[in-house]
């Protein structure tokens, strides 16, 4: 009776556990979270990641000698011109991690035939990251980027920076043939809305981008490549620049720098204020500000702040904390912080645009195309073309900022274009156009050696040079990926400031 009752017990258990199972996987799903995500927003995501980071202030604005701190510590960089691998690293960590992970998830996942566009949106954006990667640090992960999910490449190989040009060329080229106005229209990208004429633009000024940058290791294939670039149509006007619009939900990262802990220990450099009024250029007006008599951050205040070209003063390059005292008493200024900043309640706000390729920019560089002879055109016209739209870029940026078109005119009139000087004169323009685009302006300036600058004589520095050449690896790659780091190190040269990346002659 007893072996009868256990058998019972045991039958009615097991009834009841299929009874408590019965719709268990179902009751367990959650029936609001996503299961897929349109792969558009993964193309946002590097979009609204791919922004210069802020410590391009640090560096490659400081090294183009735009904006300079006389702080060290946290702020040492090219101000010093030190090594300071806790901010060399950012556009590394930045573009890897949060661009080139999501464009290369949007080209892996993307099968639908309908939808091609986006995959070729993709390859462009992402050329873009990588353009911008290999010129500041040289070899990098190329081929094998991205893939550690997908392909468990967690440990990738670094290319050689002139095998990553060419596959980029290659990407770029094939994208944007492939681009089709009859496939679906990709109406939630955030860059262009899916509008596929814009983003052939952007990808043909790349490619225009990229040949002028080859002009002293191949000047056969950089024609070629600007040549095919304005053939197939690039950007001239600013309704189709590359853009990044800031929001308050996805700040401008040097808007936030400039506006909180650091707003009052960056300054506008001497030789970029020098050159501005020594021109008379009304972008002036629109980019610095002044807090006259200022003896302390705290008395940077809205009633002395004072945006008049005739009273900016730029902060001369080789001063540390300590030592800027002597300038400041030459000058007759109440302290460091009387010198000039770039306003941040226009210019630096922290929802300011972010301008990545520009019709500026653009015309620039085929005037430079046109004086070297590599394609027809009249370079007076693309000159003033790119000195134009960057005045009307900034106009963009605020509402106090508007140069009009009365200043344009003088201002051309008073400094014309020279043919004999003309790749000075159309790289100058270039570095202004270039303003707070840092990892651009120092890719052009060591292309071209303009503009004219004179070396930091900061007696500390850690370079033999005159100017930074190129940025270092993070240290997490250093310890982590240590054998392909060292199988760089062995191609490219030192792992230091110093090293020139390829193309740089």
């Amino acid at each position: 009776m007893k072996k009868i009752a256990i058998i019972l017990f045991s039958a009615c258990g097991l009834i009841g556990l299929n009874a408590c199972d019965a719709g268990f996987d179902e009751m367990n799903v959650n029936k609001t979270a996503a299961i897929a995500i349109n792969p558009v927003f993964a193309l946002n995501n590097a979009v609204i990641n791919i922004s210069p980071p802020s410590p391009t202030v640090q560096y490659e604005v400081g090294i183009v000698q735009q904006i300079v701190s006389p702080n060290s510590g946290v702020l040492t960089g090219a101000n010093f011109n030190q090594d300071n691998r806790d901010y060399t690293q950012a556009t590394w960590q930045r573009y890897f991690r949060s661009v080139i992970r999501n464009t290369y998830d949007v080209i892996a996942t993307t099968k639908d035939p309908s939808r091609t566009n986006l995959v070729n949106m993709a390859k462009i954006l992402q050329s873009y990251a990588f353009l911008v990667l290999t010129d500041t640090y040289g070899d990098i992960p190329y081929t094998e980027a991205g893939k550690g999910y997908t392909d468990q490449k967690v440990y990738p190989k670094y290319d050689k920076q002139q095998v990553i040009y060419t596959g980029i060329i290659k990407e770029i080229s094939d994208a944007v043939a492939a681009l089709d106005a009859s496939k679906t229209r990709e109406t939630a990208d955030v860059l262009f809305g899916g509008d596929v004429a814009k983003w052939k633009k952007f990808g043909n000024s790349l490619l225009l981008r990229i040949g002028m940058r080859l002009s002293k290791v191949d000047a056969t294939q950089a024609q070629s490549l600007v040549s095919k670039a304005l053939a197939g149509g690039v950007i001239t006007t600013n309704a189709d620049n590359v853009l990044i619009l800031h929001d308050a939900n996805y700040l401008n990262s040097i808007g936030q720098l400039l506006n909180a802990t650091e707003a009052n220990n960056f300054y506008l450099a001497a030789p970029f204020v020098d050159y501005l009024k020594k021109t008379n250029d009304p972008r002036l007006r629109s980019i610095a500000v002044r807090y006259v008599g200022a003896t302390s951050g705290t008395q940077q205040t809205p009633a002395r702040a004072v945006i008049d070209p005739a009273v900016q003063i730029g902060m001369p390059f080789g001063f540390d904390n300590s030592s800027i005292s002597g300038p400041v008493k030459t000058l007759g200024l109440a302290s460091f912080y009387d010198f000039s900043q770039a306003d941040r309640t226009r210019m630096n706000k922290t929802t300011a645009r972010a301008y990545l390729v520009t019709a500026s920019q653009t015309n620039l560089l085929l005037a430079e195309a046109v004086t070297r002879g590599w394609v027809t055109g009249n370079a007076k016209d693309y000159f003033e073309a790119g000195v134009k739209a960057h005045m009307a870029q900034l106009s963009e940026m605020d509402a106090n900022s508007v140069v009009s078109t009365v200043a344009v005119d003088a201002y051309l009139a008073a400094n014309p274009f020279n043919s004999t000087t003309a790749l000075e004169q159309i790289n100058t323009q270039y570095w202004i156009s270039c303003f707070l685009n840092g990892p651009e302006a120092f890719a052009n300036f060591r292309r071209t050696g303009f503009p004219k600058l004179s070396a930091n004589p900061f007696p500390g520095k850690a370079i033999k040079g005159d100017f930074i050449n190129r940025l270092t690896y993070p240290n997490s790659e250093i310890s982590v990926n240590s054998v392909n780091v060292k199988a760089a190190i062995a191609n490219q040269g030192a792992d230091d400031l110093d090293t020139k990346v390829w193309w740089h002659k």
